[in-house]
């Protein structure tokens, strides 16, 4: 029950659904790049957008064209702080919703002391 009240709560939040906006369309414009790029299905193309920029990195697949390949430099470069910011997100607003802290963590006022 609290992982579907943090979930509400976390889609409530203007902010945090911007975020989430925002991972998604990084995650959806790797993975239409990879399936052209590298010819890979859908699937594949999703898990490894997924897979590369939360740095588990499996090796299972990897970019076979040179395009392929120098997209995958700028993709990391751009990505992974996106994906880390919105990972850290959720467990901040998480951890928040457990403890019953009604205040973020990472609030404005919080930046300005």
């Amino acid at each position: 029950m609290l992982l579907y009240k943090t979930l509400v709560s976390f889609l409530k939040d203007e902010e945090y659904r911007d975020l989430l906006l925002t991972t998604s369309v990084v995650i959806a414009f790797g993975s239409v790049i990879y399936h052209y790029l590298e010819g890979w299905t859908w699937i594949d193309s999703i898990y490894f957008s997924v897979i590369t920029l939360t740095t588990v990195g499996y090796g299972d697949l990897s970019p076979q064209t040179n395009g392929g390949k120098l997209f995958t430099i700028f993709y990391i470069i751009i990505g992974i702080g996106i994906i880390l910011s919105f990972i850290n997100s959720v467990y901040n607003h998480y951890y928040d919703t457990k403890s019953g802290d009604k205040t973020p963590r990472n609030s404005k006022e919080e930046v300005l002391r």
